[in-house]
């Protein structure tokens, strides 16, 4: 992060009706130790409000997390309400139980990276929110 032109920014934040956020709080520790700004945006959230956190708070990526099964419908709903905000330049990742079989519609929807149970290595995650927010 020391080597990026400004501190990152990341939004974390859980669509949908899921409550376990365990893991993405995991996640959110992580990237503020690493040196990340992190916005917690909490459970239960509408896609609406991620994209207007979004947008108010000017972050540089959203980190969703998903363990309801609805990943798919969820994260289209949640780009469909960056694009309307004009914020399609903001890089979003999902992590949750994904299966292998959902990540290319992912991906195709705009997902930048999917994390599952597998990648559990911090540093790895971390490095790879880094990447993400590094200008080309």
């Amino acid at each position: 992060v020391a080597a990026l032109p400004r501190r990152p920014k990341l939004l974390v934040g859980k669509p949908g009706l899921d409550g376990h956020s365990n893991g993405a709080e995991v996640i959110a520790v992580a990237a503020r130790d690493a040196g990340f700004e992190v916005i917690y945006a909490g459970i239960r959230l509408e896609p609406a409000a991620i994209a207007q956190t979004a947008v108010q708070e000017d972050v540089d990526l959203i980190g969703l997390s998903v363990l309801s099964g609805s990943h798919l419908e969820l994260t289209a709903a949640v780009l469909d309400e960056l694009a309307a905000r004009g914020a399609s330049d903001i890089p979003v990742v999902i992590g949750g139980v994904v299966p292998a079989h959902d990540h290319a519609a992912l991906a195709q929807l705009g997902v930048r990276r999917v994390f599952t149970p597998s990648d559990y290595k911090l540093t790895d995650i971390v490095a790879a929110l880094i990447d993400l927010c590094t200008p080309a």
